[in-house]
């Protein structure tokens, strides 16, 4: 199992300190965001990771390198100053992630939730990890009932940035800019999408706020 951690983004809330860096590689508690997730990924036997690239990119690839360094085997997927949204910087990668399910985690979540090797049910195209609903989505994303995400109404959870994927999710796209939600909604509608409610640590570090809070309570 391979899996892609979403890099490109600038961090627009997080300014000014995303102004001379990448969001990933803001820190907290003094590891940043995404050497904190690497080694989550390498801590579930997981060994080949893509990375995208956008703002800032370059120091990104100086302070990773191959990956060597945490057990792992980490190639990139530059997108340049377009940077393509989460559907489109995954479908941009999907030569890299091979024809199996992969691991896709924001690198700006911060949790303790362990990645499973996970086998998706054969009907579905995707996993999402829920979380309890965060206070800066007060509306929340999708509900979860005997194992299946559905578009609830009122949805109970959040997503919380960590899923696993078939590449069949993406069939029939077209290359460009666009985001996972559309895909995720409708996976949903289809029965298509599996998924756990995870109660354990987990935050969306989005915002100076929510960083320096996080920070706060080390």
């Amino acid at each position: 199992m391979r899996a892609m951690i979403l890099a490109a983004g600038r961090g627009e809330r997080l300014r000014p300190l995303t102004d001379s860096m990448p969001k990933a590689l803001v820190e907290v508690r003094g590891t940043s965001l995404l050497e904190y997730n690497l080694k989550r990924v390498a801590a579930a036997g997981i060994r080949e990771v893509i990375i995208n690239l956008g703002w800032h990119g370059e120091q990104i690839v100086e302070r990773i390198g191959s990956g060597n360094r945490f057990g792992l085997d980490v190639v990139y997927s530059p997108e340049g100053d377009n940077v393509l949204e989460t559907g489109g910087g995954i479908q941009r990668a999907l030569p890299m992630l091979g024809t199996d399910p992969f691991w896709v985690i924001n690198a700006d979540v911060f949790s303790d939730f362990q990645l499973p090797q996970l086998h998706l049910q054969e009907a579905c195209t995707a996993y999402l990890v829920l979380v309890p609903q965060a206070a800066h989505r007060p509306l929340g994303d999708f509900d979860c009932v005997n194992g299946m995400v559905s578009n609830g109404q009122p949805p109970r959870y959040t997503f919380s940035g960590m899923g696993c994927y078939r590449p069949d999710l993406f069939s029939g796209l077209d290359a460009g800019r666009f985001s996972m939600v559309p895909l995720l909604r409708k996976a949903a509608d289809l029965g298509q999408m599996s998924g756990e409610l995870y109660e354990g640590l987990w935050r969306d570090v989005g915002t100076v706020e929510r960083l320096a809070e996080l920070n706060a309570s080390a």
